[in-house]
């Protein structure tokens, strides 16, 4: 009996869904309802990678034996200290009978699931990979259950490009949710002040298009926060942000100084889209009383944002995004086609890997 949500394929600890297992079966054979995908390059959390390659002091070589091991180990890829992983694409090579996905064999698609829950084995040792970069191009196969999600990927985007948006997917999507609720709501209230909107770690990935969502859902200020100048000046040429800011996000006194001097009151919605720790107090005390904070970061840390706003008397809705929400995916990909600044900042992030 193959399980919708693969708790077939947890070997252990027995009784835990796959993302909580310390190790899956990676077995090739197809159940009924599952799904295998000839595996051609990973998408390494940018978190992940961050501590992978911090961890073994920029050493690409011990990076790769180090991402090989941990998925020759536990038969799919998730860092055991980030316990996050990433996402991939592929090559649809086989269909179980009773697979609701609606994949064809030879679709290329890009998997909307973590690959801490995705059954995970490489056949190459990952040689065609430096280990210097989030991309990591393979050979091997994934398993993808009744519930798994997967996007045949669009045939008018480069496919590292396509994977690289679509890993960050979920933060645009829930950013204009949350956006376009504020500016409801206050239509609804008849209050006419803008909804301002602060996005730490703006000319990243998600942070790039989260400026793009907020400002698409009706923000009337952003400010793109950034730590280096470099950065800076990226973002502004993208022409994302109505400000940016530079700020050590891990400062929360001088985060929350850029962020309220650039939209000159606290954001009604702070989204945090950094790969490093400590970001949960400056986002807090960024946010006005009533807003939203929104953590993307797989560095986030709970106890941290629960008991910073405690400590604060923030009244602020805090947010968790989990990666998923209906439409996301293309939502992304949307935003890519038309926001030149979004689509210039991801590829030139992909010239420089």
């Amino acid at each position: 009996m193959t399980s919708p949500v693969g708790l077939h394929r947890v070997v252990e600890p027995v009784g835990v869904l796959p993302q909580a297992a310390w190790r899956l079966d990676a077995d090739p054979a197809v159940g009924a309802n599952e799904v295998r995908v000839r595996v051609q390059r990973l998408n390494l959390d940018a978190a992940s990678f961050r501590q992978l390659w911090e961890s073994h002091g920029g050493d690409g070589e011990k990076v790769r034996a180090e991402v090989r091991e941990i998925i020759a180990a536990r038969g799919k890829m998730q860092n055991p200290v980030t316990g996050s992983g990433g996402m991939l694409i592929g090559t649809v090579e086989e269909v179980g009978r009773r697979s609701p996905l609606g994949l064809r064999p030879g679709d290329r698609v890009a998997t909307l699931v973590s690959l801490t829950w995705t059954p995970l084995t490489i056949t190459d040792d990952l040689v065609g990979w430096d280990g210097c970069s989030e991309q990591v191009p393979c050979d091997g196969y994934a398993i993808l259950f009744a519930r798994s999600l997967a996007a045949v990927l669009p045939a008018d985007l480069d496919p590292e490009l396509s994977l690289s948006v679509l890993d960050v997917c979920g933060a645009p999507a829930l950013t204009a949710r949350v956006v376009a609720e504020q500016v409801a709501r206050r239509e609804r209230e008849g209050d006419a002040r803008p909804v301002s909107v602060a996005v730490i770690g703006g000319a990243g990935k998600s942070g790039s298009l989260s400026l793009a969502a907020a400002r698409r859902a009706g923000a009337g200020r952003t400010v793109g926060v950034v730590p280096v100048a470099a950065q800076r000046d990226a973002l502004v040429a993208a022409g994302l942000a109505s400000v940016v800011a530079v700020a050590d996000a891990r400062d929360p006194v001088a985060l929350s100084t850029a962020v309220t001097t650039a939209l000159g009151t606290p954001a009604d919605v702070t989204v945090v889209c950094v790969d490093v720790p400590g970001c949960e107090h400056g986002a807090v005390l960024a946010t006005a009383d009533g807003g939203t904070v929104v953590f993307f970061s797989m560095a986030t840390s709970f106890a941290a944002a629960a008991l910073g706003a405690e400590g604060l008397a923030a009244d602020v809705t805090m947010l968790v995004g989990n990666g998923y929400v209906p439409g996301h995916a293309e939502l992304a990909l949307e935003l890519v086609r038309a926001e030149p600044g979004v689509r210039g900042l991801f590829e030139a992030r992909l010239a420089a890997d």
